[in-house]
């Protein structure tokens, strides 16, 4: 294997911090499977089984996570390296909540769970990097529920989208009738059309048909501070 993939494969958030010669016995050791997925295919769609680690080495995935009586489908941008949802592999439920469709042309590394529970938690910087990656969620969705109070209808919108985010960071898309989610945060469907409309003119989203598009959600969140706490 060439220096440069050595590089990039240290570079994946549960690798980081391992030595090049460590890595070198775990490829020994370790089938891995490298597999390159065509712009518009699904690496995975939510609800199988989550049974692997998929990482992404090059490219960019979108996700597409829907919500159970299906009035809202979130989609959120991906960039690489990066994993999906290692906090899916162990657990009560083992199965992906989101679908990930490459929106460009993508190469991904696939590491079987079984390999994972043999020979990856032999070494104390994989675990380290997994229990810190998995804490790390935990104490955010934590964060958002102790942080969640509303203020006014801004605030609102902004936790309703935020609380269901994996990433505050790249593109977010949520397709929802305005009614349905003026329903979801118990207010009047005109006030949430007024708001919007308002944040279009700002130029914080833009609206289609039954969607909301955030390009910066920062500047979002930013914008639906109270005055006096900006």
């Amino acid at each position: 294997m060439k220096t440069t993939m050595y590089d990039r494969l240290l570079q994946l958030p549960l690798f980081q911090g391992l030595c090049k010669t460590d890595f070198t016995n775990i490829l020994e050791k370790v089938k891995l499977h490298f597999h390159k997925y065509d712009k518009g295919t699904y690496l995975t769609r939510q609800g199988e089984t989550c049974s692997q680690l998929i990482f992404i080495l090059n490219g960019q995935v979108v996700t597409e996570a829907e919500n159970e009586s299906h009035l809202y489908i979130l989609n959120e941008t991906l960039e690489s390296p990066n994993v999906i949802e290692p906090y899916s592999l162990f657990g009560m439920h083992t199965y992906y909540t989101a679908s990930y469709k490459a929106a460009s042309d993508v190469d991904a590394l696939l590491i079987d769970k079984r390999y994972i529970l043999t020979q990856l938690t032999n070494y104390e910087i994989f675990n380290l990097n997994y229990l810190n990656m998995i804490s790390n969620r935990a104490q955010t969705a934590h964060s958002k529920l102790w942080n969640g109070n509303a203020r006014n209808i801004q605030e609102k919108i902004v936790n309703f989208i935020l609380s269901r985010c994996n990433t505050p960071t790249g593109v977010k898309t949520l397709s929802i009738r305005m009614e349905d989610l003026a329903y979801l945060i118990d207010e009047a469907r005109i006030n949430v059309s007024r708001t919007l409309n308002e944040w279009q003119e700002d130029g914080l989203i833009r609206l289609n048909r039954k969607k909301i598009i955030i390009h910066d959600l920062a500047s979002l969140v930013r914008a639906a501070e109270p005055t006096a706490l900006k």
